[in-house]
């Protein structure tokens, strides 16, 4: 069965499938770490991929002036003319608004800046506090009077539009697509937590993808699949103070402000990675008393850490295990010993 954009396909237990050649890069991509598996294929696959993303995150990156995404935040209220890669990111950034009731809403750029995030993650431990912006909530337009015409674009007047995950996500999906075009008998693709996996892995089977806490010394789940994604959203990695306040970059749309939710992480599988990096943002803001009644009904599965350590996984998360279960809980961190106040930023 071919996997929808939220049905993965499991890896399934068999025969000890045969070792293949594959070829790894590790690097710096869209403000995050960056892996890419290249299994089987031509010579010089694994470096066009690094230069697809590098292409990618030129075209969408909000920190470049020159960038697609820029001009489109710039020229809010007119038509821009954009690429297909642009083009597609804007009609998925808007489906999945859709898809979530607005619980992903890619119009929160202007909530993100006036947290803080107003520069490249790297770039924000060299800043103090008082040169970021003050607390304060912020209009939040949603994606219903976003227009797209061919390769145009037209924002609302005053949007702002941030591709953030959902951009690392879909990069994940299109060059996992393209790699496997190209000749790659399998691929996978990591962008900060994005992952997309398809064809045969290295060892000659599928995929195996560890799913960490920041708290646990080992991972808290092992996923098995053959073609599909795993998305991961935390709140306890991106984070920085303004004025003593510790703020992360989790926009919640329904205040404008950084989220205040009881989960710690989130991680989802879907088919796509695009779809699991949203599914995985609203069920993260969705919160610890309900957080699989989004993804019901949606065939995705999630694995959710509350503010105590306890783990869940909805019902669908069991396929993808291999029989093992998913750990129960995760050991809280010590509390940090009282000292002088400071404004630093703590990756």
């Amino acid at each position: 069965m071919a996997p929808s954009d939220t049905l993965p396909a499991a890896a399934l237990p068999g025969s000890m499938p045969t070792a293949t050649a594959s070829t790894e890069r590790r690097f710096r991509a869209m403000g995050a770490d960056a892996h890419v598996v290249v299994v089987g294929g031509g010579p010089g696959l694994a470096d066009l991929a690094v230069l697809r993303i590098a292409t990618l995150e030129q075209r969408w990156s909000r920190f470049r002036a020159d960038s697609e995404v820029t001009a489109l935040n710039d020229q809010a209220g007119a038509w821009v003319a954009v690429s297909e890669d642009t083009r597609v990111l804007i009609l998925r950034a808007t489906e999945a608004w859709r898809l979530t009731g607005g619980r992903f809403d890619p119009t929160v750029l202007g909530a993100v800046r006036e947290a803080g995030y107003d520069a490249s993650f790297e770039l924000l431990a060299g800043r103090s506090a008082s040169n970021r912006p003050s607390r304060r909530p912020t209009s939040l337009l949603g994606c219903d009077d976003v227009e797209v015409l061919g390769h145009r674009v037209r924002l609302p007047a005053g949007a702002g539009f941030d591709p953030g995950g959902i951009g690392k996500g879909l990069a994940a999906d299109l060059v996992v697509a393209e790699l496997l075009a190209d000749g790659a008998d399998g691929a996978c693709v990591n962008l900060g937590g994005d992952l997309r996996v398809a064809g045969i892995g290295p060892s000659g089977g599928g995929w195996t993808i560890a799913v960490d806490h920041p708290w646990a010394a080992a991972p808290i789940a092992q996923v098995g699949l053959v073609d599909g994604a795993v998305a991961t959203s935390t709140t306890l990695r991106r984070h920085w103070t303004v004025d003593g306040e510790e703020r992360h970059h989790l926009i919640d749309p329904g205040t404008g402000l950084p989220s205040t939710t009881d989960l710690t992480l989130v991680s989802v599988v879907a088919g796509k990675a695009w779809m699991a990096e949203v599914l995985a943002k609203a069920v993260l803001l969705r919160g610890a008393a309900h957080p699989f009644d989004l993804i019901e009904g949606s065939e995705a599965a999630a694995l959710v850490v509350d503010d105590h350590g306890r783990v869940r996984a909805s019902d669908a998360f069991a396929p993808f295990l291999g029989g093992v279960p998913v750990v129960a809980h995760v050991p809280m961190p010590a509390p940090p010993e009282a000292g002088p106040d400071r404004s630093a930023v703590r990756p």
